[in-house]
């Protein structure tokens, strides 16, 4: 591609949505967050907040399913409609997440933005809708289920 994204790059994109639905279906929250950026530039948008920061959008995640497990957290995919590479190391993906087996239970769409550092591609802006037009998701705190909740969303 003339941006430098190649089709490994994609592949390895979608290898981290990958490997942080399996940590969710695991019960595993630190798992699955670790598929974000670890700094205070991370941007987390769900239920119409705006969360600045990897600390917050971590107590956001814990606040809302981190006592719960993998028997309570419910099941999570992600179905990829769209991975476009930005630059060599920018990447921006399209998708759908479905959390099921949970009172949480809901499905909607995400925008993630993906950056390449030294530790590999995490994200760094992550933009998640509830779809309302579906079957209507248990009531929450503030009614978003991010990424289940970025991807995500996306827990």
């Amino acid at each position: 591609m003339a941006c430098g994204f190649t089709g490994q790059d994609r592949r390895a994109v979608e290898g981290v949505l990958r490997e942080q639905a399996a940590a969710w279906n695991h019960g595993d929250l630190e798992g699955f967050l670790r598929a974000y950026e670890p700094s205070e530039a991370l941007v987390f948008t769900s239920g119409g907040a705006i969360r600045r920061g990897f600390a917050a959008a971590r107590a956001r995640y814990l606040e809302r399913y981190g006592a719960r497990g993998a028997e309570t957290m419910g099941h999570l995919e992600f179905e990829i409609v769209d991975v476009r590479g930005l630059s060599r190391d920018v990447a921006v993906v399209l998708g759908r997440w479905r959390l099921t087996q949970t009172e949480a239970a809901g499905a909607g769409v995400f925008t993630l933005v993906f950056r390449r550092d030294a530790r590999g591609w995490s994200i760094v802006h992550d933009h998640t809708s509830v779809d309302k037009s579906g079957p209507t998701p248990a009531p929450s705190a503030d009614d978003d289920v991010a990424k289940t909740d970025g991807h995500g969303q996306s827990p």
